[in-house]
């Protein structure tokens, strides 16, 4: 499991660039800092298709199955949505309700939704 910990770490900090590469500019040059929780649906379906192929072909290679159709795409997807309304909540509190920059809430938003995430996908996605 440690191992796979550290797979899903790197490859969650590679979800993490594509998502701040999509976040960042819109908050800069789209919302304004009261409105940056609106770019986290659009950052977070680009890192979560990412993400997707990531996760299943190495961080959890060899762990548990893979399910034909789409039955264990759409629990990413749902387990991934949890992870950005966890993430949106930390973004709109820090940026709405505390003024902070738009960058701020980053770090505690990208940690928290990554723990949460990992064990859902370890033990309800990729059992």
């Amino acid at each position: 499991m440690f191992w796979q910990l550290v797979r899903f770490g790197v490859a969650g900090g590679l979800s993490t660039l594509i998502y701040s590469a999509v976040y960042l500019p819109l908050t800069f040059f789209v919302f304004s800092r009261a409105h940056a929780v609106y770019a986290v649906p659009f950052a977070f379906a680009v890192a979560v298709t990412v993400g997707f192929f990531l996760h299943s072909r190495w961080s959890f290679k060899g762990h548990g199955k893979r399910e034909a159709g789409g039955g264990q795409q759409v629990k990413f997807v749902a387990v991934q949505a949890s992870g950005m309304a966890l993430n949106a909540v930390i973004t709109w509190f820090g940026t709405a309700w505390l003024g902070f920059p738009a960058w701020a809430p980053l770090l505690p938003a990208i940690a928290l939704a990554t723990i949460f995430t990992f064990i859902l996908n370890r033990w309800l996605v990729f059992a």
